[in-house]
């Protein structure tokens, strides 16, 4: 079985908004696409967007966007998804921004409270896609 990694569109190879973490934004393995947890940077700037919540939930979600593009798959491909945020006050807020990439049915989903190792950003979101899936 093959699987070769993913780069965010417009990022050289080994340039990673994460910095020097050792991981692959995106791993292709046949008809799945694994995404490393985004978070609400900038691929382009390297940048956390300024904002709050909602600015990083949706920047994120971009990011998601951008790597799927990459196979040819958008968020209707996503089967699972697995969200991480700082304060579970911004739950609701983070819904607000997460339910308007995903058309019914949506994915299925678990959300947990944590600390990220850097203190300003707010929210983390990986997720699971299948080809077959839209």
């Amino acid at each position: 079985m093959a699987k070769k990694a993913l780069n965010y569109p417009g990022v050289a190879d080994g340039e990673k908004p994460m910095g020097p973490a050792p991981l692959s934004p995106a791993v292709v393995i046949e008809d799945f696409v694994y995404l490393s947890g985004q978070v609400g940077i900038d691929p382009a700037t390297g940048k956390i967007v300024e904002g709050g919540i909602e600015e990083q939930t949706r920047q994120t979600m971009e990011n998601i966007k951008a790597l799927l593009a990459a196979e040819g798959l958008t968020p209707d491909h996503v089967v699972k998804s697995l969200c991480f945020i700082t304060d579970v006050a911004n739950f609701t807020a983070m819904n607000g921004v997460y339910k308007t990439y995903f058309a019914d049915p949506k994915p299925a989903r678990s959300t947990v409270g944590i600390v990220l190792a850097d203190p300003t950003l707010l929210v983390e979101i990986e997720v699971i896609a299948h080809r077959r899936a839209a």
